[in-house]
């Protein structure tokens, strides 16, 4: 059996996937404490709308969390420990921030578990205790938003709404910095493997112009130039600029143009002294 073509998936950049979907749920956060602080929404009958939203406000903030796993892994995984802690930095202040989150999610996830007392975490170390198992049911219960107070309880865990903001700022920003860091070490490594498809190539340092120069920017791209410096002539140029494309083909690696990613002679932009960003193509 062979593998399906896969022309582009997630786990090819998992930083990506933690910033866009941290992102998300920070916003399903605002929203929720938008609708929060309005009065209950009187399509709802019988049930206040700001208790559901402060259920989903629970939720969303929970998630903001496996972002942060995510890009860790990644940063584990290219040895980026300064980063790492960094993060683990972040995210132990946003837990302090909001104490009991997880316990609170996992409440509302697992009532089906926690109303009988048989839920996992405090409520099972309590009945390895001796306990009964109506104790812990009821001890873990009865979540609520107190708009006056400005928090959300549930059993004896209480988280103060008004923290809410700063917290989640901070977490995200730290999420989009460990990005940012796995990000640039893809294009540095990037960088490394177009040299070495140049140079396995025959393309070498030492054909001045046919060198191409490349960068890694401030958007995290590696740019990718040819020295047109007036001492090629066009024709030169040209045909440096078709060597290296097809260089970088054997090797999967493509170049784009920012303001026409649908043009198909990039070798020409290059000739003409065009700033290139590469990427790999999947496979």
């Amino acid at each position: 059996m062979t593998n399906p073509d896969v022309g582009w998936s997630p786990a090819d950049h998992p930083e990506a996937i933690a910033v866009s979907e941290i992102q998300w749920w920070q916003r399903a956060a605002e929203l929720a404490l938008f609708r929060m602080h309005d009065s209950d929404d009187r399509r709802i009958s019988w049930f206040s709308s700001r208790q559901i939203d402060a259920r989903q406000l629970i939720l969303a903030l929970r998630q903001l969390l496996g972002a942060v796993a995510l890009v860790d892994g990644r940063l584990q995984e290219i040895g980026f420990d300064q980063e790492r802690l960094a993060l683990s930095q972040a995210k132990n202040e946003y837990e302090l921030a909001l104490p009991g989150l997880t316990e609170v999610r996992n409440g509302l996830m697992q009532f089906e578990a926690r109303a009988l007392g048989a839920g996992h975490g405090p409520q099972k170390r309590r009945i390895a205790a001796g306990v009964s198992a109506r104790v812990p049911a009821s001890e873990f219960w009865g979540f609520a938003y107190d708009p006056s107070a400005e928090t959300i309880s549930l059993g004896p865990y209480t988280l103060s709404v008004e923290a809410v903001p700063s917290a989640v700022a901070g977490l995200v920003d730290a999420v989009y910095i460990a990005s940012r860091a796995v990000d640039r070490r893809n294009a540095v490594d990037l960088g490394a493997d177009v040299r070495n498809a140049l140079t396995k190539c025959g393309i070498s340092n030492d054909e001045g112009s046919s060198f191409p120069n490349f960068i890694v920017g401030r958007d995290n791209r590696l740019w990718l130039s040819l020295n047109c410096d007036g001492q090629a002539g066009e024709a030169d140029l040209r045909a440096a600029a078709d060597r290296i494309v097809l260089a970088l083909h054997a090797a999967h690696i493509r170049i784009i143009c920012s303001e026409m990613p649908s043009e198909h002679d990039v070798a020409g932009l290059l000739a003409r002294g065009g700033k290139l960003f590469c990427e790999r193509v999947p496979r």
